[in-house]
């Protein structure tokens, strides 16, 4: 097929350029998947839940393949997507099968590290800004996807095993989040590294207050309920994305005059 060339080029990365608005998406697609994933879990048959995501995810990352140039809106639409599926897949090993969530956390962390030795061993880097290939890509959905398990995970032992709770959970990752930055700016880590932990921690510190938001009393939340967190940040989600188009395609407009 076509969109599995590894030979291909494309015009330029196919991921956005790494800003504050990057960031800001990404913790909102974190608890967006969070609060999405428990939703249809508990309101549908789990299998019928994760078979029916499994097969968006895998229609909206077959989109993203086949653009020749970085989408803003198939981009994050595929890591909606991710957020999505990966939770289920972190849940279901826990909820179905009985995993323990630490064992869970090191068997995702045992699989992201795969995805990386294998990634650099065989393109060399794992810099997102070299995203310029079919094959690169797929390693890049790849990490993202282990990223967002593994975070799922960790956020769930923190609040559950270790019983901190979900917006103590939320507050500690907060912390975690900043301290790759702060390395890399004030202490010159090396970027790659410090991005990829980065990336780790957005996801259990979105889904942490995303859960702490949509949990009953009970269990230390708002009792917000998960749809309608769901729908608060899935909106939110729309809003900056479409911000970005309307930005973007005026843009271009101004530079054709």
């Amino acid at each position: 097929m076509k969109f599995l060339d590894v030979n291909q080029q494309f015009q330029s990365s196919k991921v956005p350029t790494i800003n504050g608005t990057f960031w800001f998406i990404k913790l909102l697609t974190t608890a967006m998947g969070e609060a999405t994933s428990d939703y249809f879990v508990h309101h549908f048959a789990p299998a019928v839940a994760v078979v029916g995501a499994g097969i968006v995810f895998v229609l909206v990352l077959l989109w993203q393949l086949r653009a020749a140039r970085f989408s803003t809106l198939k981009y994050w639409l595929a890591v909606v997507m991710v957020s999505v599926f990966g939770t289920m897949c972190a849940d279901a090993l826990h909820v179905g099968f009985g995993v323990p969530y630490v064992v869970s956390v090191l068997l995702f962390a045992v699989t992201l590290t795969a995805v990386f030795l294998t990634w650099h061993h065989v393109e060399g880097t794992l810099s997102i800004h070299s995203i310029l290939s079919t094959r690169r890509e797929l390693f890049y959905w790849a990490a993202i996807t282990a990223t967002f398990a593994l975070g799922t995970a960790t956020g769930d032992f923190t609040a559950t095993t270790l019983q901190l709770g979900y917006f103590s959970s939320g507050i500690l990752f907060v912390g975690l989040f900043i301290l790759p930055g702060i390395g890399y700016r004030f202490l010159k880590l090396n970027a790659i590294g410090t991005f990829w932990a980065s990336y780790v921690l957005t996801r259990p510190l979105g889904a942490s207050f995303a859960d702490w938001m949509g949990v009953s009393r009970a269990r230390g939340g708002l009792n917000w309920g998960t749809g309608n967190v769901s729908l608060l940040f899935s909106a939110a989600i729309v809003i900056v994305v479409g911000a970005l188009m309307v930005r973007e395609s005026r843009g271009k407009h101004v530079a054709r005059h």
